[in-house]
């Protein structure tokens, strides 16, 4: 199973926070999935950083690259078709981000892991 993870769901999972649902965690521990994460993870992460919300005890670029990397994390890069497809959806929610990521995952039609349940009014497959 290919699965978008969302910024929490990430965040969570890195920092071993228990708010992580077992559903969540079992998806991304199974090596068999392949679980992306969109640039506008890592970017709205590095905001957290930068207003104080999160602090890592490496630099923002190690902890986000090291993550990457031993988690096995594939990177989706933003297409012009996610962005259109922003353009096209309906402001059930105000977040950048999760539009953004809601459109990933509907473009790709993949299933993305997250608590959120507004995004459930867009018709994608949430897994929590």
């Amino acid at each position: 199973m290919r699965a978008l993870v969302d910024t929490h769901a990430l965040l969570w999972y890195l920092l071993d926070d228990p708010r992580l649902s077992g559903d969540a965690a079992s998806a991304i521990l199974d090596l068999h999935n392949e679980i992306l994460v969109s640039p506008a993870s890592y970017w709205e992460i590095a905001i957290k950083v930068s207003v104080g919300r999160y602090m890592f005890k490496e630099d923002f670029e190690t902890f986000m690259e090291r993550a990457i990397t031993t988690h096995l994390l594939t990177i989706l890069p933003i297409s012009v078709r996610h962005a259109a497809a922003v353009a096209a959806m309906p402001l059930h929610h105000k977040d950048p981000f999760d539009r953004l990521l809601v459109a990933q995952a509907t473009v790709e039609q993949i299933p993305i892991l997250s608590s959120d349940a507004v995004l459930d009014r867009y018709g994608v497959t949430r897994i929590w």
